[in-house]
């Protein structure tokens, strides 16, 4: 199992400190040879303070410690030069001046053994000072290390990603808080599962892949896919996967950094409908004017009338689209009371009828329950209703001089219930070969915002549309 243990800090801090500090006197090349200085005088200080106490013989015993404490604080070379000097002092001040050769011989001989051990504790210092030098320097990486560590931990942990890692077996090790927000699982529900309980079905064969490349040290870059929670439903996610080394470099399993992305798909998806839209409506806009100039040729007997009457249908086509998108046109409509349902299917459908807006010679005939509507339905449903004017327009009834359009409301049982149908117009041969944006729009609109359905039936003797929905998602 991949896991983080750190503890902060060396055994013994105090002891620690202190061998910092012995480390840089001996950096310290003054510090280093005046402490050798003062150990030999020190020395002598004391051997000749005592020298009424102890035999003559044995003049060097103070000096070695003064020898191992230069050598202990200044190093090699200043416990070297401690050496000399001891033997120098204890030579020329302590023993007696004679010519004897066999005295000479045995004085020179303590002064050689003396050198000698001098000298071997010096390399035994010495190589103790080393020993400490390089476990200080493995104390201060531990030490880095176990910040670093506790560092990445507590971002790890922090993190508004969820981060979780596994091994090559694909089964998860680590789980942080932001994996838990993310998929909906603690970290003890998961730990030691496959990590496959987060993916689909249709999912499974990302992983064999991931972990191929993953085990050749490749970094996966990140990519969107779809991940489980733990209460069935599904999340786009952005997935970032990472090798995890141990310290010889073997790859031992991976991380992967998941971030939600459902909000932007979203955002992206209805970006993509609105540009859909916004070109489905600029084709719509032509084919529209085209049946008004035709509506308006049919019935007009002067220039002057025709492009009076064109003036006033186009002017209720942008009354039309106002309820249809309010707020992308700044009107004076808006703060006016609610719209009803007879007099939203008039101000679309305004455009077609005559210029006044009549329904003389039977265009349009509404019947039913006049009910009003709530703010947040009335573009919904306005859209609905334009697209249906839209293709009587184009291919319907409206694009003939006798077609008539017939809409009923009503209510029953708590269900909005309303039919659109198409009379007198050009005789249908069934369905399109396929469901055009705006029919598409339309659909997805009773039945997202709405929660509703929308059927259509191909007549041979015109199109009937029915709409129902929940009497609740319309009226205030």
């Amino acid at each position: 199992m991949l896991t983080w243990e750190a503890t902060l800090g060396p055994p013994n801090p105090e002891a620690h400190g202190l061998a910092e500090r012995m480390q840089h006197l001996r950096q310290n090349p003054f510090a280093a040879y005046g402490i050798a200085l003062a150990a030999v005088g020190v020395a002598t200080i004391i051997r000749w303070a005592i020298g009424d106490y102890v035999p003559g013989r044995i003049p060097f015993t103070l000096y070695f410690p003064a020898i191992v404490l230069a050598t202990l604080l200044g190093g090699l070379w200043p416990g070297v030069l401690a050496t000399i000097l001891s033997g120098l002092a204890a030579w020329f001040v302590f023993i007696p001046a004679g010519f004897d050769s066999v005295f000479v011989w045995q004085e020179g001989f303590s002064v050689l053994a003396f050198s000698l051990v001098s000298l071997l504790l010096v390399g035994l210092v010495t190589a103790l000072n080393s020993a400490l030098d390089r476990l200080l320097v493995e104390i201060k990486q531990r030490r880095d290390n176990e910040l670093a560590a506790l560092r990445l931990a507590a971002i790890v942990e922090s993190s508004g990603d969820a981060i979780v890692t596994k091994d090559l077996n694909a089964i998860i090790a680590s789980w942080n808080k932001g994996a838990e927000r993310l998929y909906g699982y603690t970290a003890d529900e998961v730990i030691g599962k496959p990590v496959t309980i987060l993916m689909p079905p249709e999912r499974y064969d990302e992983e064999p892949t991931i972990l191929e490349r993953i085990r050749r040290g490749e970094r996966v870059e990140h990519y969107e896919t779809i991940r489980r929670r733990k209460d069935g439903t599904l999340i786009d996610i952005s997935l970032t996967v990472s090798p995890l080394r141990d310290a010889a470099g073997k790859v031992i399993g991976a991380s992967k950094v998941a971030r939600d992305i459902s909000e932007r798909k979203r955002a992206a998806e209805q970006q993509e409908m609105l540009t859909r839209e916004m070109s489905h409506r600029v084709k719509n806009a032509f084919a529209v004017v085209n049946g008004i100039v035709s509506l308006t040729a049919r019935s007009a007997s002067t220039p002057q009338e025709m492009a009076r009457e064109i003036g006033a249908r186009l002017a209720a086509l942008t009354r039309a689209h106002d309820l249809a998108r309010p707020g992308l046109i700044e009107t004076e409509s808006r703060g006016t009371k609610p719209t009803t349902f007879h007099a939203l299917v008039c101000a679309v459908l305004a455009p077609y009828l005559d210029s006044d807006g009549s329904t003389e010679g039977k265009r349009l005939i509404v019947n039913g329950p006049d009910v009003p509507l709530a703010e947040k339905s009335t573009t919904g449903l306005a859209l609905v209703l334009h697209e249906l004017a839209t293709n009587a327009v184009k291919s319907g009834p409206l694009s003939t001089a006798r077609g008539l359009i017939r809409v009923e409301s009503s209510v029953t049982d708590g269900q909005f219930l309303m039919t659109w149908k198409e009379q007198s117009g050009p005789r249908l041969n069934g369905p399109p070969d396929h469901e055009g944006f705006g029919s598409l729009l339309a659909r997805s609109i009773v039945t997202g915002q709405f929660e509703g359905q929308l059927s259509h039936d191909w007549k041979p003797t015109g199109l009937v549309v029915r709409l129902s929905a929940p009497m609740d998602r319309f009226a205030k």
